[in-house]
């Protein structure tokens, strides 16, 4: 969903503060509309809610698991066109073949440099991108 503005929605669903001001720092000066949850439990209802264009979505979270929010955006149909990139400290190919395999649009590795994550969110955000599209690691 774009806003009225113009600006895309993005969600970041979030537990360790420090994260989210960084997100919430590149977010601003993009020009994104954003919004943040802190657990896994408050992401659903939030993406059914809101449908934002782009849910930046961590992996460990408390309460409910950064790939079951996936695997569940996933199989709701009216959720179809919400990208979602997944960003985890365990960076390994294992941990992004899961990602992906659970329906995640694209992965990011924490600590990010902050360029590569405008460069994957502005990926994401262009129209006509297909959904498990990535770029090569």
């Amino acid at each position: 969903m774009v806003e009225n503005d113009g600006r895309h929605r993005i969600l970041i669903v979030e537990d360790e503060d420090n994260i989210a001001l960084a997100l919430d720092y590149v977010l601003t000066r993009e020009g994104y509309a954003h919004e943040r949850v802190a657990n896994g439990s408050d992401a659903l209802p939030h993406i059914r809610q809101n449908h934002p264009d782009l849910v930046l979505l961590d992996v460990m979270l408390p309460e409910v698991s950064g790939y079951e929010i996936c695997q569940r955006v996933r199989t709701d149909p009216s959720l179809k066109g919400v990208k979602i990139l997944m960003m985890t400290a365990r960076g390994s190919a294992v941990e992004r073949q899961k990602g992906l395999a659970f329906g995640a649009d694209g992965f990011i590795a924490k600590p990010f440099e902050l360029k590569e994550l405008r460069d994957e969110v502005r990926r994401l955000l262009q129209p006509g991108t297909p959904e498990g599209q990535t770029r090569p690691v």
